[in-house]
C-alpha cells in the first residue's frame, strides 16, 4: 500500500511516496523537492505573493500527474508557517486542494516539531537514550525540539527562517558586516527566549542542514543516504558560515552540493545553525534527511 505526502513549506514544496517492504520498513518510490517560495514577501506584507502563489501551484499540478502515474489517489497534505500566517492563505489553498484532490492541514508549530522529532527518532534509533537537540530550519519559521533520549522534553516554533531572515536582513551580495551583526542578533533574541540543555548534540534536519552536508561532501548530484548521519562539527559551521558570507550569490550557485535554487537564501540558514549550535555548546551537528514528511508517512 503506497502512501503519498505532500509538505507545503515556506521555501520548498516536498513530495514523498512510500510503501512498506516485506519486513514492514518504509522504502522511498518518489522524493521531490521543487521551490515555491509561499514565504516571498510575506514578512513585510503578511500575503502570499500572487507569483508564488502561482508556481507553487504549478507544482501541485505536477505532483498530481506523479502521484496518478504511481496510483495514489489521495496524499496526505500539510501546510506550514507561510500558510500559517499569510491572511490570503485561501487563495492558494483552495486551488491546490482542488488540484491535488486532498485537504491542506496547516498544522500548528507543536504539530510541525513532533513530527519532526518522530521523524528523526525513526531514522536514527541508535540515539535512543541520548540526549539532544532537533533543529529544523524552514523558510519563515524553526522548529527546536529537545529530548532526554525518550521523549520529547520541549517542543517549539519560532518566527526564524531562511526566507523571512534573508529578506529582512540581507540586502547586498555579499552582505555587510552591519547586516550579518543584524542577523545574528534577532536569532540570538529569539534563542534567549527558550529553555536549551547544553552540551547536546544537534540534528539537524530539512533543506538548509542537508544541503551543508551536501557542500560539506561536495556532491555532484544529490544524495539522501550520503547525507543522512553526516556529522558537522562546530568549525566546519564556522567556516561554512565565513565562505557563504563572503560569496555573492552568483558565487555560491557555482559551489558543488549547493541547489541554484537555495544560493539565494543558504547563508542566513546556516547562521542560524551557528547561533543554536553555539547556544547550546553543541559538539558536533548530525543531518538528516528525513523531515516532517516522513513523521507524517511513520505515522500512516
Amino acid at each position: 500500500m503506497r502512501t503519498a505526502v505532500i509538505d507545503i513549506g515556506s521555501n520548498t514544496l516536498l513530495l514523498l511516496i512510500v510503501e512498506p517492504d516485506a519486513s514492514g520498513t518504509l522504502k522511498p518510490i518518489i522524493d521531490l523537492c521543487r521551490f515555491g517560495r509561499l514565504g516571498k514577501g510575506l514578512d513585510a506584507s503578511g500575503n502570499l505573493h500572487a507569483e508564488s502563489i502561482a508556481k507553487s501551484l504549478d507544482i501541485c499540478r505536477e505532483y498530481r500527474g506523479v502521484m496518478d502515474e504511481h496510483r495514489v489517489a489521495k496524499p496526505k497534505i500539510i501546510g506550514t508557517q507561510a500558510l500559517r500566517e499569510a491572511k490570503n492563505a485561501a487563495e492558494f489553498l483552495a486551488p491546490a486542494e482542488a488540484i491535488l484532490g486532498a485537504p491542506i492541514e496547516v498544522i500548528a508549530g507543536k504539530r510541525e516539531a513532533d513530527l519532526a522529532f518522530t521523524a528523526v527518532a525513526k531514522t536514527f534509533p541508535e540515539l535512543a537514550g541520548t540526549p539532544y537537540v532537533v533543529v529544523d530550519v524552514g523558510g519563515a519559521s524553526t522548529e527546536l525540539i529537545t529530548t532526554d533520549g525518550t521523549r520529547v522534553v520541549t517542543a517549539v516554533s519560532v518566527p526564524i527562517g531562511v526566507v523571512r531572515l534573508t529578506e529582512r536582513h540581507l540586502h547586498h551580495s555579499p552582505p555587510t558586516a552591519d547586516e550579518l551583526a543584524a542577523l545574528e542578533a534577532d536569532i540570538d533574541r529569539h534563542l534567549a527566549e527558550l529553555a536549551l540543555p547544553t552540551g547536546v548534540p544537534v540534528i539537524g534536519t530539512a533543506g538548509t542542514a542537508t544541503t551543508m552536508a551536501a557542500i560539506k561532501l561536495e556532491l555532484a548530484h544529490y544524495d539522501s543516504s550520503a547525507v543522512t548521519g553526516l556529522r558537522l562539527s562546530p568549525e566546519v559551521i564556522d567556516a561554512q558560515r565565513a565562505r557563504l558570507a563572503a560569496a555573492t550569490a552568483d558565487d555560491r550557485r557555482a559551489i558543488r552540493g549547493l541547489q541554484p535554487e537555495r544560493a539565494d537564501v543558504i547563508l542566513a540558514g546556516i547562521v542560524i545553525y551557528a547561533r543554536v549550535v553555539k547556544r547550546i555548546g553543541a559538539p558536533v551537528m548530525i543531518t538528516c534527511d528525513r523531515g516532517i514528511r516522513w513523521g507524517i508517512a511513520y505515522e500512516s
